[in-house]
């Protein structure tokens, strides 16, 4: 599997707008985050997790002519503004693949009202395939997910893992049980905010913890605010096997 960071930024992006940060005003290009989602491509096929805000400019950058799907974590701005601009997407699709957990398409269901109606459809508009997402592991093509519950504050929201590769957003707290979901991971992209602790997201030092325990050969972090600091200096900190990740980047898995 190649997967690339579409974004790697949290809910606001950096540069953050009205901030005088010395984050925002770096000409390191790795320091300029648009937020956060991975398209993760194998064989002839394309899914994303997530769609925000930054979704066309994304998929413009990368010059990605088609996609299979799209996994949603959960339902805040920064992971599902971007579901309009789906449809050059989905013209090309007898039905657009979702998966997503109850919460989150009960709120797209309001959001995009006008997707899913069944009388006075908008003729430019496709069809939407619903995958209810629980807490069985399901396939998307040759490749086995298991869905990983974590809480974002008290919201429950849905990761995912793709063989031994595993993609963990928006986390703060995370049980035991969906913890041993994650054992012998090849590679794990899990969130890192900022230095300060937060209500709602692991910060770098928790971050750092939870990779400890479960131990990856490799971890990525990701949803990453200015408050963290300047992407070489924070990296030069972190052990070996641990890396921020940047727009645009790529990995093997």
């Amino acid at each position: 599997m190649k997967i690339t960071f579409l974004g790697t930024g949290t809910s606001v992006g950096i540069p953050m707008l009205a901030n005088d940060n010395p984050v925002n005003f770096s000409d390191n290009p790795k320091d300029k985050r648009l937020r956060s989602s991975i398209l993760i491509s194998w064989d002839k096929f394309n899914y994303l997790v997530d769609c925000g805000p930054d979704f066309r400019q994304q998929m413009l950058r990368e010059k990605v002519t088609s996609i299979d799907g799209v996994l949603f974590t959960h339902e805040h701005s920064d992971h599902v503004a971007g579901f309009d601009d789906l449809r050059p997407y989905g013209f090309q699709m007898d039905e657009m693949p979702i998966y997503v957990n109850q919460l989150t398409l009960k709120s797209l269901q309001y959001r995009y009202e006008y997707f899913f109606r069944t009388e006075n459809r908008y003729p430019g508009l496709f069809k939407i395939g619903v995958n209810l997402v629980t807490d069985k592991p399901f396939y998307l093509e040759n490749i086995n997910v298991t869905p990983i519950e974590v809480l974002h504050g008290n919201l429950p929201i849905t990761c995912y893992r793709f063989n031994d590769f595993a993609y963990l957003t928006d986390v703060k707290t995370i049980a035991e049980v969906e913890r041993g979901k994650l054992q012998n991971l090849d590679v794990l992209v899990v969130n890192a905010l900022q230095i300060n602790e937060h209500y709602t997201h692991f910060n770098l030092e928790e971050a750092l913890a939870f990779v400890a325990e479960i131990n990856p050969k490799k971890a990525y972090f990701t949803h990453i605010s200015h408050k963290l600091g300047f992407h070489d200096e924070v990296q030069k900190s972190l052990p070996e096997n641990v890396f921020l990740a940047f727009d645009g980047l790529q990995i093997e898995v």
